[in-house]
């Protein structure tokens, strides 16, 4: 791993702690400020609809900013808020830090992918943004079970104590590691914007948004598959998050590394098709607890092998306003997980049973492959129009 590229895992832990960790943290919190549970999962809404409003938004204010500097200010921000939140006197100051921590997360990530594109060797740009990525993946797999249980067994309030500190030591080594960047800037915001005139850009976030949408509509509901259908206990629900993280780790890696050897939309297709197929085995085989286990790994390391081939694809397809469209990929994730949670808790609530999620995420992540074969034939289309030879060339001069 490069050195330089050691910063952007480093945030992408801190990022991926405080997203994920609040799930856990809910019981806890809402015993604290005395609110229902319902009332305290707004807090991991108001995170969402931080980091949907964030993304495009501080990275068009900051496009004449070189990257370091944008870096380090989006991780000032991201440690400023996470530590106001430790100090949370109530649930109202607690819900307006949580949304102005997000605002600096799809940011980072899209400026991150862009930078880390930049410091890959040749023939590496997916696999050095999966390094980014891996911070994410970490958190997962270590920072988020231990944040959960250093909340539950002294208090949550010291969960946003160490996600400050991570952010604190992110700053450090963006200072140090990071290499000074030119801006590089073709255009001004009004020509980086005519990019969503493309429909190869909004093709690409509805392969996003509803194509991974199909992973939040089955994780959203694990812990009630695993215990009601699985028949696991509850207090192993922690250990099978613990092992869907560790896919992540995986298919983290393997996703840089194909998106690196194929074209990045055909990554897609394979491995939501992939997804596709895993989820609707789910649905049948959840009552067997080693197979339930097994896809819970593999659907885990699915989920997270997409993320660096859609940002390739975005930042390939974004020409001359690479950050503003790898920074928007990021709000269609946070889209897709509001849209996966709710359509997968539709027909639970119908009485259709805890396994049911997994046919609404399968629906949702081949809908994914629709939208991504769609785009291949956009790009085939416009490949084809470019090799066909002005008429008046083929005359003799």
């Amino acid at each position: 791993m490069k050195k330089s590229l050691i910063p952007l895992t480093l945030g992408g832990l801190g990022i991926g702690t405080t997203e994920f960790v609040m799930m856990g943290l809910l019981p806890d919190i809402a015993k604290d400020f005395q609110i229902s549970i319902p009332v305290a999962g707004h807090l991991i809404s108001a995170y969402a609809l931080g980091v949907v409003i964030g993304a495009p938004l501080l990275v068009a204010l900051s496009s004449n900013i070189a990257p370091k500097k944008i870096l380090l200010s989006l991780m000032a921000m991201f440690t400023i808020f996470n530590a106001l939140s430790a100090f949370a006197p109530n649930n109202t100051f607690l819900l307006i830090a949580r949304l102005l921590s997000g605002l600096p997360h799809g940011a980072f990530f899209g400026v991150g992918s862009v930078v880390a594109s930049r410091l890959a060797d040749n023939g590496k740009k997916a696999q050095a943004i999966s390094v980014m990525f891996a911070g994410l993946t970490i958190a997962n797999l270590l920072t988020v079970p231990l944040g959960t249980f250093i909340g539950h067994t002294y208090s949550w309030r010291f969960t946003f104590g160490i996600v400050a500190i991570i952010g604190l030591t992110t700053l450090v080594f963006i200072q140090l590691w990071l290499p000074k960047m030119p801006v590089n800037r073709a255009g001004n915001i009004k020509t980086e914007l005519q990019f969503f005139k493309k429909t190869e850009a909004w093709l690409i976030i509805l392969i996003t948004a509803i194509g991974t949408g199909g992973l939040f509509a089955w994780i959203s509901y694990i812990a009630p598959l695993m215990t009601e259908v699985s028949l696991f206990g509850a207090n192993q629900v922690p250990y099978i998050l613990i092992l869907a993280g560790a896919g992540m780790v995986v298919g983290n890696i393997i996703g840089g590394k194909l998106a690196d050897k194929i074209n990045p939309v055909k990554a897609c297709v394979a491995l939501l098709t992939a997804m596709t197929i895993s989820l609707i085995i789910t649905f049948f085989i959840s009552e067997n607890q080693i197979l339930s286990l097994l896809l819970t790994f593999i659907i885990g390391a699915l989920s997270m092998a997409i993320a660096a081939p859609i940002q390739i694809l975005m930042i390939s397809t974004a020409k001359d306003a690479e950050m503003l469209g790898a920074s928007v990929t990021q709000a269609a994730f946070n889209i897709g997980n509001a849209l996966g949670a709710f359509f997968g808790g539709l027909p639970i609530a119908a009485g259709l049973g805890y396994t049911s999620p997994a046919i609404v995420g399968a629906i949702m992540a081949f809908l994914g492959v629709i939208f991504a074969w769609l785009l291949i034939k956009k790009q085939n289309a416009a490949t084809s129009e470019q090799s066909i030879p002005i008429e008046g060339s083929l005359l003799p001069n």
